[in-house]
């Protein structure tokens, strides 16, 4: 894999030049955040093989195969900013669709924004949903805002809704439901787990060895949105946990694109760690 770097004093981001993914999100005198995935077998698909890297990557959802698993492995047109650089896949095979990630890194702060953009090069028009997945290491804690609060004034309708996948065990004691925040301690001892929501505060957050990642996204309350109207989910299997954040699902007119905006923010070494955050870790 072939790889270059952005970076101000705060952190750096890798990203490879031969597939459409950030392999590296590592703060100042830490150790990379993101999982490394390389050792796994790829996923066979009719457009060739579809492999696992770890990472940052954008898909398009809802998820099927072998659709979502084209692969994203060769020429990556990249075009360098004063303040970043454009990653651009060629059109995917089987589904027309084009995908690119503009990558911008503050100069003055750790702060990063990625614009996701899929663009239809097809002949018909495609309904579908930006989804982007950073892949972490295991070991840390994932922190999900609940909605708060009622959506009526008599509080006599509900306000939340999960989404659970044929596998999720409810009972998962990596999983702590409170009504204020989801906390998931990502350790591989279990069998995999995933859960979605509609997450209006638009934001999740990971801490570990120190570091709370935190990215931020639209939640559009006017919108449907894939997964039973998820635009936020969670996945952890033996390997590493994903947070996951999704834009509302649009019909894609050949010629047409559709943006997901993500802002990553990194807090290191937090010692001692805020009261609020470990309040939430330890509860």
């Amino acid at each position: 894999m072939n790889k270059r770097v952005l970076k101000n004093d705060f952190l750096e981001i890798e990203y490879l030049t031969d597939s459409l993914r950030i392999s590296g999100l590592t703060p100042s005198g830490k150790t990379n955040l993101l999982a490394n995935l390389s050792h796994l077998a790829p996923v066979p698909t009719p457009w060739g093989d579809f492999y696992f890297r770890g990472g940052h990557r954008l898909w398009h959802s809802p998820e099927a195969m072998p659709r979502t698993y084209v692969p994203d492995t060769g020429e990556v047109t990249i075009t360098d900013l004063s303040d970043g650089v454009i990653l651009e896949m060629q059109t995917e095979a089987g589904t027309g669709i084009r995908k690119r990630i503009e990558l911008r890194i503050a100069a003055d702060k750790p702060f990063v924004t990625l614009t996701h953009t899929l663009i239809n090069d097809g002949l018909w028009a495609v309904e579908l949903a930006p989804w982007a997945i950073t892949q972490f290491r295991l070991g840390g804690t994932a922190i999900l805002p609940q909605a708060v609060g009622n959506v009526d004034a008599a509080g006599l309708l509900s306000n939340r809704q999960f989404s659970l996948w044929p596998y999720t065990r409810i009972n998962d004691p990596r999983l702590n439901l409170r009504d204020d925040f989801i906390i998931f301690h990502a350790d591989a001892l279990l069998p995999p787990f995933k859960i979605g929501y509609f997450n209006p505060h638009g934001w999740l957050a990971y801490w570990m060895d120190g570091v709370l990642f935190k990215k931020t996204f639209s939640a559009l309350t006017n919108s449907t949105y894939p997964d039973n109207n998820s635009n936020a989910e969670l996945f952890c299997n033996n390997e590493f946990v994903e947070l996951e954040s999704l834009s509302p699902l649009v019909k894609l007119n050949p010629g047409e694109s559709v943006e997901h905006v993500e802002t990553w923010e990194v807090f290191a070494n937090l010692n001692p760690l805020p009261e609020e955050v470990q309040s939430l870790l330890t509860d």
